[in-house]
């Protein structure tokens, strides 16, 4: 009998079984199986050595009977030649479970964890869990050169090209790890293009252009961002994800633990008066720690804010401002404070270094945070600041 559809149509499970195989007189080991409760399949079995296989290829109602005979015969020709369908279908399975997300968790766990510092253990995390997740379900030998350099595409236009850059260290770093481990064959990361050259950069922004990105940073999370951003020198990702927790209005004191900041170490920042007046303006949300932000994460969307805020200083000054980008800020306030006279030692203090004096040893037995300091330091600034702002209005 030849499997057709409708010689399929009239077979029916014999009285008393729970299943049988009708095979297909035009292809040996071409068949179809019938269960009990009408479930119907398309077979291939075949023989390899002493052992009789057998490979469902499709259920009845998505494959028609040509089409099921053509991949049966794909599937026997395999068998004939000394393969095995049946094991490369199992394996085939089995890379399909193993996904660039479970790896990712797997490769952040196993390893990550145990060799990079905290703060940057967290950056990674980051770029894997949130910047990658569109491919998380994919298995990881399945993701292409192509799917990478698409979504890094994405991730630079939504978060800028430094971030592509991290994103993309990142993954492919990722891929060596699970390439030695044996989970896939090859890094499709390799060969993709690098969204930017980074240099060693050295802008520091005048106080006429602080004054600018302070006046047009803008009213939302953003805008608070920014000017907190000048106001105290800390890390953009640290005040993306500050609490309501870590805030001590009443004692001016913005303290961040150890498990956010990237040197692992626990930073109390002092709060001059305009960091004070920009978190008093924000309304809290029930339920929600976070400051900044919305849904489940903080604060996200950088490059585009950071274009609007571009756009909107070029409409003041009929020009754009030569390049900078939010990490400049910090570096500035670095410079600023020496200018003002502040020793080294404090400013390292401020923007939580180690480095210099404090490092190795010296850092060992100096454990002096500095908080008077810090302090006075941070409000030398806030008052260089109030007086920069002034001088624009």
């Amino acid at each position: 009998m030849k499997l057709t559809k409708t010689t399929v149509e009239r077979l029916q499970l014999p009285e008393g079984k729970n299943e049988a195989i009708f095979f297909d007189e035009s292809l040996p080991g071409f068949g179809l199986r019938i269960r009990a409760g009408g479930k119907r399949t398309w077979i291939a079995q075949y023989r390899l050595g002493t052992k009789q296989r057998r490979v469902t290829i499709a259920p009845v109602a998505s494959l028609d009977a040509d089409e099921a005979r053509r991949k049966a015969r794909e599937t026997l020709a395999k068998a004939h030649l000394g393969s095995d369908p049946q094991l490369e279908k199992a394996e085939a399975r089995a890379q399909a479970a193993v996904t660039l997300g479970s790896v990712a968790e797997n490769y952040l766990t196993r390893h990550a964890a145990s060799k990079l510092k905290l703060g940057t253990l967290e950056d990674v995390r980051r770029y894997l869990r949130r910047h990658w997740e569109p491919l998380a379900e994919l298995p990881i030998s399945k993701v292409t050169r192509a799917t990478v350099a698409a979504r890094l595409a994405i991730i630079e236009q939504e978060n800028g090209r430094y971030a592509a850059n991290r994103a993309r260290a990142a993954l492919s770093r990722l891929y060596s790890w699970a390439i030695e481990e044996g989970l896939t064959d090859a890094n499709p990361v390799v060969g993709t293009r690098k969204p930017a050259n980074e240099t060693a950069r050295d802008r520091v922004l005048t106080d006429e252009e602080l004054r600018l990105v302070w006046r047009h940073a803008g009213e939302g999370d953003y805008g608070s961002i920014v000017r907190l951003l000048i106001i105290t020198g800390q890390r953009r990702e640290e005040v993306a994800a500050m609490t309501w927790g870590e805030v001590d209005l009443v004692g001016a004191t913005w303290r961040i633990g150890g498990d956010r900041t990237k040197n692992a170490r626990s930073h109390d920042v002092p709060l001059p008066f305009q960091a004070i007046a920009i978190l008093r303006a924000i309304a809290r949300r029930d339920g929600r720690a976070l400051v900044f932000g919305s849904r489940e994460g903080p604060f996200s969307g950088w490059s585009k804010a950071k274009a609007s805020l571009d756009v909107r200083i070029k409409g003041e000054l009929g020009r754009a401002l030569p390049p900078w980008r939010l990490h400049d800020v910090r570096r500035t306030v670095a410079t600023r404070l020496a200018d003002l006279g502040v020793l080294p030692h404090v400013v390292e203090a401020v923007l939580n270094h180690i480095s210099g004096h404090k490092a190795g040893v010296a850092g060992v037995y100096n454990r002096s945070i500095y908080a008077a300091e810090k302090r006075e330091a941070l409000k030398l600034w806030g008052n260089h600041i109030a007086s920069v702002l002034q001088v624009g209005e």
